[in-house]
């Protein structure tokens, strides 16, 4: 299956070519001149196929875009190792654009809840209950992966990975305290969705600013904190765009980088490899 445009930002239109329509056939000067006028004017003439309003072709992109989701809840078993786990309740699969060293998708299959967005969804109790305990197991699953991929490097982990006395051994680092659980103030895509995330923002696909800063403002809300507050401020549209433009600050120093993506994105990387090796 061709992989899912990143987010709605990136579907791009690509208008049809000069040549996309049929054309008549240009006839001969000859021909020309040997035909009756009367009989070329009355000919019924062939009609080039009526080309889509170029305004429609990008909505119906996104709209496959923003429901792309729901393949997932329907036919986990299309998707081979991308899903990693099916339960009654939930799918929880990798994030086919990940923002971070592990970065997992939790999707509640609940038909009243699944189109929901997460201040509604949140609101029944049960359901959040039910999400919160499947979201916490897959956060240890998240959890376990980033050990298994840079535990090596972690010096408070190296007692750990040296024992030999497996029934006493250090616990090593926490690797769960690494890890976010959380949702966007407004999803772009239609069924709800728990990110399940690394903090290291470590990734070739964090692009643009909405990419940063949607995993590290309060457009980024802890599952824990539903449901939100009547007067809570991130329930509150303007607020959350104004989290989205804002300027970068580090995740781990708190430096600010201004709108210097490039210089964020270079910081990062040094970031990274001494976030790794705590």
């Amino acid at each position: 299956m061709a992989e899912q445009a990143e987010d709605i930002d990136d579907i791009v239109d690509h208008p049809a070519g000069a040549n996309s329509l049929e054309h008549d056939d240009e006839p001969s000067s000859a021909s020309s001149k040997s035909k009756n006028a009367f009989a070329e004017l009355m000919a019924p003439k062939r009609k080039a196929p009526a080309s889509p309003e170029p305004e429609k072709r990008p909505k119906d992109k996104a709209a496959r875009w923003r429901g792309a989701l729901v393949q997932y809840i329907n036919n986990p078993s299309s998707f081979g190792s991308q899903v990693l786990r099916v339960t009654p309740n939930t799918v929880l699969i990798k994030d086919s654009f990940p923002k971070a060293t592990v970065h997992l998708l939790l999707l509640p299959r609940s038909e009243k809840h699944s189109l929901l967005r997460p201040n509604e969804a949140f609101a029944d109790p049960a359901f959040l209950a039910i999400v919160r305990e499947e979201a916490a197991s897959a956060a240890k699953l998240a959890a376990a992966e980033l050990e298994r991929l840079l535990g090596s490097f972690s010096v408070s982990n190296k007692p750990r990975l040296e024992a030999t006395d497996y029934t006493n051994r250090s616990p090593g680092r926490d690797y769960l305290k690494e890890i976010k659980v959380g949702m966007h103030a407004h999803p772009s895509m239609d069924h709800l969705h728990v990110h399940i995330i690394s903090k290291d923002m470590h990734s070739p696909k964090v692009k643009h600013k909405k990419h940063y800063n949607s995993f590290n403002t309060e457009f980024f809300i802890p599952l824990v904190d539903y449901p939100l507050a009547d007067d809570d401020v991130r329930r509150d549209v303007g607020f959350q765009n104004g989290n989205l433009s804002k300027d970068f600050k580090c995740w781990r120093c708190g430096k600010d980088f201004g709108n210097k993506f490039t210089q964020l994105k270079k910081h990062l990387e040094e970031e990274f490899e001494e976030w790794k090796k705590e």
